[in-house]
């Protein structure tokens, strides 16, 4: 199976402009990101609308596509840039640009699920610790999702799913495993082609999560467990502590 991996990285983001560009250890988070996919798969490419960050890719040697900067999803990005390549990979992977700590052990697994045929898209759950506080389980930014017997995925929710009858808030990471969704996707190729010419679904309006509109058309969402805890960057913020976490780990 032809896997092609494609990390969508753009110059303006409204919380933190140059985000890709962003110095981490030395080297700029994108870098970061694709040393780590390249590890796992032969074919990676970023994809921007900004010549900086395809200067900056194609410096430290990496392959960069320019893309259109009224894409509405990282999503439909990656899909302009698998066509400007060709078209020809059975299965796209979507790396998100901010996250530099990006696993093989990830990588391998959103890879593995394709070895069922039934798989349209894949992506990563990751339990919450049982001493997960009801802030941390409530946290709006940290979207849920609840799987089938076949860890496929139901639903994805900003909310706590499910709601745990007759037990206090403060106990429910105790009495049932909920999962967070690791945003990280991969796509056989026709499903993407689906996904990106979708209208924009009435959950999605609802909760702001685009997979909910994949679900409401009838796709499968295979899920993969991962113990792996990675560190987005949305903020200068969070550059900082992802600069302590990279210290650390390079002590």
């Amino acid at each position: 199976m032809n896997f092609l991996a494609i990390i969508p990285a753009r110059y303006a983001s409204t919380r933190f402009p140059g985000k890709p560009l962003a110095l981490l250890g030395g080297e700029p988070i994108v870098q970061h990101v694709y040393r780590r996919t390249a590890s796992v798969f032969e074919h990676v490419a970023v994809a921007t609308d900004d010549q900086r960050i395809a200067d900056c890719v194609e410096h430290f040697g990496g392959k960069a596509v320019m893309t259109s900067s009224h894409h509405r999803s990282g999503t439909d990005r990656v899909y302009e840039a698998f066509l400007k390549l060709g078209g020809e990979a059975d299965v796209v992977v979507n790396v998100q640009g901010d996250e530099p700590f990006v696993h093989a052990s990830q990588l391998e697994a959103i890879k593995s699920l394709f070895d069922n045929p039934q798989t349209d898209i894949a992506t990563l759950v990751k339990p919450f610790p049982k001493d997960a506080t009801w802030e941390e389980l409530s946290n709006p930014n940290s979207p849920k999702v609840v799987l089938a017997a076949d860890a496929s995925a139901l639903y994805f929710s900003r909310s706590v799913i499910p709601y745990v009858r007759g037990k206090d808030f403060a106990t429910w990471s105790q009495t049932h495993t909920f999962y967070k969704h690791i945003g990280l996707y991969a796509y056989r190729a026709e499903a993407l082609k689906k996904i990106t010419s979708l209208k924009l679904g009435v959950l999605e309006q609802a909760e702001s999560l685009e997979q909910l509109r994949w679900l409401e058309n009838g796709l499968r969402i295979q899920t993969a467990l991962t113990d792996v805890e990675t560190i987005g960057i949305d903020t200068p913020d969070d550059l900082k502590r992802a600069q302590l976490y990279f210290n650390q780990q390079n002590v």
